[in-house]
């Protein structure tokens, strides 16, 4: 009987009050936070940065949009820890504002995390054409006036096929795959930084400023789709087997560590190739390698961005799962999202649907890439908005809830977060330095939103 009883307590301890598997620890929260967050960002939009704001433009940028993130992790972190529940932003949405808030707050996210899914899978076969140039065979069609390859499009929807699946085996597993890759990115961003302090030259940093203070406006819109990935923590937190205090501070270190990482990134390119190389370069960071390695540099770092995608698609497939399973559980979307696989404990029609949507991504070809970084960062300041508002309510109208994590400032350091937000969330739109295009950014987002009203203000009823 007392064996009986100990086994019990076991399995109640390894599972969450929704029935997901309670087994992430620390170094599972930095990998996957991390992992996330430097994604394939560090390798294909350094060169957008720089190009608008110039190389210190691009340091300033990551600068002023990061600590702006720095604060929105620090009350994500008090929130998270004093409600370490599945789907974060639906927890901390729901309590203080109400369900409708709830929806739109965690829709806009989901937003974020399936369009970071779909840039991942259709950026993968992008790069693997710099390591195999014969990719590139069976024009689809045209989108946008760029060609569409069968190879290329198939490579993209595989691979979502085998992330999604290994998900669906369990938060664990996928855990440790984002360990071993992450693995590989940091090596391969050491052979960056070495060759800076090799063949880095100060002179190739000219001009440290482009087009003023547009350009680096221009150049922080971009920064909270490199940063974003942090928000995987709350959306797992049910599955962290860490005390809630210790879950806010891995999720503000990991941000730090994130900013640390694009800084270095951008100094090594900035002194490592001149302004007319940087101009013209799609993959700056990648051609910063081989200036100071040769080719075989260059293709250590692209083995590296490669690992990266993997790490970005994988924590933000794990992200989002979450989120609409928190939704579904709360009656907000279909039913069916709210199942959870009896073997391994994860939210599979969930995952399942996230996947559906990363494998059809690639086929829309290379010119998607921009238009999924706008777009879903324009949910992603949306769901900050909203964050940061209910950090101020429960401030305000819940003071003596438990917050094992408080943030330092206070309410002052919620009211700079939401200004900061609308801020950057302003950029976005019409006469801004980052508006998004007509039509196909802003369909997306119409599409996104419009269906998801039709889905919380109608029958949810839907089983599989």
């Amino acid at each position: 009987m007392r064996l009986l009883s100990i086994t019990r307590r076991l399995i109640t301890l390894s599972t969450s009050k929704h029935g997901l598997s309670k087994s992430l620890k620390q170094v599972d929260i930095i990998v996957l936070s991390f992992g996330a967050m430097i994604g394939w960002s560090w390798v294909v939009l350094i060169s957008q940065l720089m190009q608008r704001a110039g190389s210190l433009g691009a340091i300033v940028a990551t600068l002023a949009a990061g600590g702006v993130i720095v604060v929105i992790g620090m009350i994500y972190a008090e929130l998270t820890a004093a409600m370490p529940e599945v789907g974060g932003e639906h927890a901390y949405s729901l309590r203080a504002m109400g369900k409708t808030s709830s929806f739109y707050c965690t829709w806009a996210i989901v937003f974020a995390y399936i369009s970071v899914v779909a840039f991942e899978a259709v950026a993968l076969p992008s790069v693997l054409t710099n390591i195999f140039p014969r990719l590139g065979n069976g024009e689809l069609w045209l989108v946008n006036g760029t060609s569409v390859y069968l190879d290329q499009a198939l490579i993209g929807a595989l691979v979502s096929i085998l992330i999604t699946w290994i998900n669906i085996r369990g938060v664990r597993i996928a855990a440790m795959i984002q360990g071993v890759v992450v693995g590989v990115i940091v090596l391969s961003g050491l052979a960056l930084f070495i060759g800076l302090g090799a063949h880095g030259e100060a002179i190739n940093m000219t001009p440290l400023i482009v087009g003023g203070g547009t350009g680096i406006l221009a150049a922080m819109a971009l920064v909270p789709f490199m940063m974003v990935g942090f928000d995987i923590i709350p959306q797992a937190a049910e599955e962290i087997d860490l005390p809630a205090k210790k879950i806010g501070q891995l999720l503000v270190l990991s941000i730090i560590m994130a900013i640390v990482w694009y800084l270095l990134i951008e100094l090594s390119v900035g002194m490592l190739l001149n302004d007319g190389a940087r101009s013209t370069s799609e993959l700056a960071t990648v051609d910063a390698t081989q200036a100071a390695w040769g080719r075989t540099g260059a293709l250590i770092l692209l083995l590296g961005g490669v690992a990266g995608i993997l790490t970005s698609w994988n924590g933000f497939l794990l992200g989002g799962s979450r989120a609409l399973f928190a939704m579904a559980s709360s009656g907000m979307v279909p039913s069916f999202l709210a199942k959870v696989h009896p073997r391994y404990k994860t939210p599979v029609n969930a995952i399942i649907f996230i996947g559906i949507l990363g494998t059809l991504s690639p086929f829309l070809g290379r010119q998607a890439l921009i238009w999924f970084v706008d777009a879903g960062s324009l949910g992603l300041m949306v769901a900050y908005i909203f964050v940061c508002v209910s950090f101020l309510l429960l401030r305000y109208n819940e003071p003596d809830m438990p917050r094992p994590y408080q943030a330092s400032g206070g309410k002052l350091l919620g009211w700079f977060g939401l200004l900061a937000s609308l801020m950057m969330a302003s950029l976005y739109f019409p006469g801004m330095p980052a508006a998004l295009i007509w039509p196909q950014e802003w369909m997306m987002v119409i599409f996104w939103f419009a269906a998801g009203s039709l889905l919380y203000f109608y029958p949810k009823k839907v089983t599989l």
